[in-house]
Order: structure tokens, then C-alpha cells, then sequence
């Protein structure tokens, strides 16, 4: 059960995940060792599943992001886990979920351009085990991202 102050290291460290134990402390209204000690436990519990550097994908060149619907030709396990592995290592996919609803999967692909989305969903996505159709959304801008 989180209490008010986990919520608030929560916070904090999402925004700002470098941010030394003393400062943490200050900001949330505890001493060093409490917060420490809270600290500790959120990430034993797997609360917080790691630290990592936030990359900026448009200074990186990767300023075209693409929605993708895809369908398979077989929803049974054997079928999904072989797409879910394999769409596992195409590092264009930013993002895969399994969907329910009208298709099967939605991913995220960030490319360069769309000339290299064409080639990424041409040579790789749509050579994915089981794949039978997909659709694309091209995102004009990005409003919010991100996490809690």
C-alpha cells in the first residue's frame, strides 16, 4: 500500500530521477533516513523498476512516429508468441501492445522519415510471423508524452 509520501518520492523521481536522497527528502517533507529507507523498499517491491536516461528522439533524428494497427492470421499462443518475440527485435517499435478489439496489435514506430518507415514496415513488420494486414496512422504531433 502507497502512502502519500511514496506517492510523492513517485513523483518527484519521475520527473527528476537524479535527484540526490537529501533534496528527495527536503522536497517531501521527511528526513534523509525515512525517505532513504521508503526509497529502498519501493524499488525491493519493483515500484521502481529502474533508473535510465531519458533520450530525446527528435536531437536523435528520429522525429517520425507511426501508429500501426496489425492483424494476424492466428490469435492461438504459439502464434502470438512467435510475433511477440520477433517484434521484440526490430528497434523501430518503440512500443507493442496486444489489443482487444478490431485488430490484434497496436504498435509505435519511430523512424528518421517516411521513406524509412516504408522501408522498416516493408522488410521487417510486414515479414512478422502470422502477419495478415496492417494500417497506419502517421502522428502529425505529439501532444503528451510519457509516464505517470
Amino acid at each position: 500500500m502507497l502512502d502519500r509520501f511514496d506517492h510523492a518520492i513517485l513523483r518527484v523521481l519521475s520527473a527528476e530521477g537524479r535527484v540526490p536522497v537529501t533534496e528527495l527528502a527536503r522536497r517531501i517533507g521527511l528526513s534523509k533516513s525515512p525517505t532513504q529507507a521508503r526509497l529502498k523498499r519501493l524499488e525491493a517491491e519493483g515500484v521502481i523498476a529502474g533508473y535510465r536516461a531519458m533520450l530525446n528522439p527528435i536531437r536523435m533524428g528520429l522525429a517520425h512516429v507511426a501508429f500501426m494497427e496489425v492483424r494476424l492470421t492466428d490469435t492461438r499462443e504459439a502464434a502470438l508468441a512467435a510475433f511477440n518475440r520477433a517484434v521484440m527485435a526490430i528497434p523501430e517499435v518503440e512500443q507493442c501492445h496486444m489489443i482487444a478489439g478490431g485488430f490484434d496489435y497496436l504498435l509505435k514506430i519511430r523512424t528518421r522519415d517516411m521513406p524509412s518507415y516504408r522501408r522498416v514496415m516493408a522488410e521487417r513488420i510486414s515479414a512478422l510471423p502470422h502477419v495478415a494486414n496492417t494500417s497506419t496512422y502517421v502522428a502529425m504531433e505529439a501532444i503528451k508524452e510519457g509516464g505517470l
